[in-house]
């Protein structure tokens, strides 16, 4: 408990440190954010409620938390909204057909032993868990993107008016796509520390390469990090296009206004 009360102070202390407020607004909103997830948790454990409803409520109130509180309302935060919520709504029949197909819901025989006390029937869905782990992995890392590319588009407009959506839009589409193989690698990377552990028990279990690849553990993961960089590769282009329709849009309107 004390060295997550020593860590907790050191980022607090560096958040603000170079945050200044946005940076101590970005340290409170990670406790709101665990709350609304300890929220959805709890709501789950209702046998009538949909996990996945819950958890795009809980995508919708995380995203609004990350952009309106943190940057405050304005209008890259705004547009950097639609095109999650937009990016999300064209991912989520993907995401629920691949996770359902894919057939990684429940528990792999890696975890059976630790299980084996407990009960598995405690009538939830655990395809819809799955589901749902998924899109609360990608929401986080659109968001991250839009506003990463909204931000500096909104500075575009500001410093060259006059210009054109053609070219605001491929300006968007370059800022992203030096985004996304840092994103991605991001994704991978965090796979790679935290199953670590996995990876050097499946050595020691003496595991092909053919039973790492079909074990169940390994491929949910798998399955997260590739639909959460697709998420990445779609709102990119969404994001870039929707930007550049608003910011044009909305400096025809005030030419208009000053003529």
């Amino acid at each position: 408990m004390n060295t997550l009360v020593v860590l907790a102070a050191i980022l607090f202390a560096l958040m603000v440190l170079v945050g200044g407020r946005k940076g101590a607004k970005s340290f409170i909103s990670l406790f709101i954010n665990f709350g609304i997830i300890i929220l959805m948790v709890f709501f789950m454990m209702d046998p009538n409620a949909s996990p996945v409803i819950l958890t795009l409520i809980a995508s919708m109130l995380i995203v609004c938390i990350n952009l309106f509180y943190v940057n405050e309302v304005n209008d890259k935060t705004k547009m950097a909204f639609v095109s999650t919520i937009a990016t999300l709504i064209l991912l989520f029949v993907f995401i629920y057909l691949i996770t359902s197909g894919a057939m990684i819901q429940g528990f792999g025989e890696e975890e059976i032993d630790e299980l084996a006390p407990f009960s598995l029937l405690i009538g939830i869905d655990f395809v819809k868990i799955s589901v749902s782990i998924v899109i609360i992995s990608t929401v986080g890392a659109m968001t991250d993107v839009s506003i990463a590319i909204s931000s500096p588009m909104n500075e575009l407009i500001q410093y060259n008016p006059l210009m054109k959506r053609r070219d605001l839009f491929a300006s968007g589409m370059r800022i992203g796509r030096d985004i996304l193989g840092t994103d991605t690698n991001t994704l991978f990377f965090a796979f790679i520390g935290g199953y670590l552990a996995l990876m050097l028990w499946f050595k020691d279990l003496s595991y092909s390469f053919g039973d790492i690849v079909n074990s169940k553990v390994f491929v949910g993961e798998v399955v997260t990090i590739l639909c959460a960089s697709i998420g990445i590769a779609l709102v990119i282009p969404i994001t870039s296009w929707i930007n550049a329709v608003y910011l044009t849009r909305k400096r025809t309107k005030e030419e208009l206004k000053e003529s």
